[in-house]
């Protein structure tokens, strides 16, 4: 199972000194946090794409995550979105080739639509398409990953005529990639329907509505073919802050957390805890309510935290990471082994997995469902019928 960190790389004033980080300082934060996730063992540094204050997340992640592949050797890169929806698919396709090159194959992508509404004017895109645009981009990015030479017609971008993206990914195999949404059916339908990975960034969610959100991507991943349903490739995200004690660290937390731009001012931190995955006490604490989220959405493969925002100060973050890496992951790396069944798998798949499947893996295919293929199939007969009847 993997375990990581991901930065949504807000800039907010420490509530505790009055003093904000500069953009610059917050850009090599970012680094040192990814660095110092692979010092204490964990997998994955992931980063959002943000195009507004408060956030510096980089707008075009792969300028970040190249850097840190240049700094780190086994760490997995990731992104915690890329937007789908916003970003050309041809300019993506070459961007994260790049970046999988440089990297040697450390990377994977999280693709999502977005929840920032201005930011699609900004790109020329119009947020009432947002559900559309994911999956028509979607479907372009997988085919310029796949095949080359190509030519393509589509609603919401200018055609293609043969043309091959460059580079062309590593070992002429794609990135993994993971679809997180935290409301949208379409989008976990989308996972299930390519066989990729589904992330839920349940922070703000109760462990119900995630479990089915999970549970309905599971279902329908087996529908199209592609495997049992709990061996969907299922990510969650998590958030905490870890003391010796449960009241030390709620004591520490509790000035950040009622200040945090996103939900600060809003439920107390005893509420917020309760209905969401947010875990503020000790290692012993984080550890059960980790592992209890196994049991609402079934075994899974990735889990990433949220513990580096609401103006925490970069000292206090490697603290976190620290007693994460130490104390925390290496227990719940056994303890979730220890109950996930043999024909579940434990880690989702990585450049090295899908390499070794071979030119003919369903992931080298644009559509890798059956079921999929069958019913487009059906679908064009019918399409066809019905125009000889008129």
């Amino acid at each position: 199972m993997q375990f990581g960190i991901f930065t949504i790389g807000d800039i907010t004033t420490n509530p505790t000194t009055g003093q904000t980080p500069t953009e610059h300082e917050r850009i090599n934060a970012s680094v040192a946090i990814a660095k110092k996730a692979e010092e204490v063992g964990l997998d994955v540094f992931a980063t959002g794409e943000h195009h507004n204050p408060p956030f510096v997340a980089p707008g075009n992640p792969p300028v970040l995550l190249a850097s840190i592949a240049a700094q780190t050797e086994r760490l997995l890169l990731s992104t915690a979105t890329t937007l789908i929806t916003t970003n050309d698919p041809v300019r993506l396709a070459e961007d994260y080739a790049y970046l999988q090159h440089l990297s040697g194959g450390r990377v994977d992508l999280m693709m999502g639509r977005g929840n920032t509404g201005p930011v699609y004017p900004w790109f020329g895109k119009d947020i009432r398409q947002g559900i559309p645009l994911a999956i028509e981009n979607y479907h372009l990015l997988r085919l310029l990953w796949r095949e080359k030479n190509i030519s393509w017609q589509g609603q919401f971008r200018t055609p293609l005529q043969g043309y091959t993206s460059t580079p062309f990914p590593l070992d002429d195999v794609a990135p993994f990639v993971w679809h997180g949404s935290i409301r949208s059916t379409e989008i976990a339908e989308q996972a299930a329907f390519y066989g990729d990975g589904f992330f839920h960034n349940n922070i703000f969610w109760n462990i119900e509505h995630t479990a089915g959100m999970v549970n309905m991507y599971r279902q329908r991943f087996e529908h199209y073919g592609h495997g049992a349903a709990d061996q969907a490739f299922v990510g969650l995200g998590g958030q905490v802050f870890i003391a010796e004690t449960e009241a030390e660290a709620k004591r520490t937390f509790r000035p950040y957390f009622d200040n945090a731009p996103v939900y600060g001012h809003g439920p107390s931190l005893e509420s917020f805890s309760q209905q969401t995955p947010l875990t503020v006490g000790t290692s012993e604490q984080v550890i059960e309510r980790t592992l209890g989220f196994a049991d609402a959405v079934g075994d899974y493969q990735r889990q990433l935290f949220l513990i580096d925002h609401a103006g925490q100060p970069l000292d206090m973050v490697m603290e976190q990471i620290e007693i994460l890496g130490t104390q925390v992951v290496p227990v719940l790396r056994t303890e979730f082994e220890r109950r996930r069944p043999a024909h579940v798998p434990s880690d989702p798949p990585t450049h090295t997995s899908l390499v070794a499947q071979g030119p003919d893996s369903p992931h080298r295919k644009v559509i890798s469902s059956p079921v999929a293929e069958a019913e487009m199939a059906e679908a064009r007969e019918g399409e066809t019928a019905g125009a000889g009847a008129r």
